[in-house]
């Protein structure tokens, strides 16, 4: 069984990936699929005087669960079964270390993320992400 991590960020970008991922994992099946969500730790000061480590942590799980309700959705939909997580940390170190501790085989993810500032960026996290495992990576647009 081949083991495919999925990390996603609600992006167009991502969804063409799970799409991806659909059409390879009817090709290679069984398939294991991990689907992640990163979210990066709050530390700003700000944030934290005037919000608890729960409310902080609820929030990030309800941001990552709503960035990853359209690749469930997806997935759901062609009847493949999933792992889904929501994961604090350094966004491209978490997903190689993921990766790893899961003896994942393969990552299929969006070339780049969200927003006006991803676009300037693109394809930062996934670069990290290639120099960071050993793995195929597949990158989609």
């Amino acid at each position: 069984m081949i083991k495919f991590l999925m990390p996603v960020d609600g992006s167009k970008s991502s969804e063409n990936a799970v799409r991806y991922l659909i059409r390879l994992a009817r090709c290679k099946e069984p398939a294991e699929i991990h689907l992640i969500n990163v979210r990066r730790p709050v530390d700003a000061w700000e944030v934290r005087r005037f919000l608890t480590e729960e409310e902080i942590a609820h929030t990030q799980q309800a941001e990552g669960e709503t960035e990853m309700a359209a690749a469930r959705a997806l997935l759901d939909e062609a009847g493949f079964p999933y792992r889904a997580e929501v994961l604090i940390g350094p966004v491209a170190q978490t997903i190689a270390n993921y990766a790893n501790e899961q003896g994942c085989d393969a990552i299929v993810m969006g070339s780049h993320g969200r927003g006006e500032l991803a676009s300037l960026l693109m394809g930062s996290v996934a670069t990290q992400v290639i120099h960071l495992v050993k793995i195929p990576v597949t990158l989609v647009r």
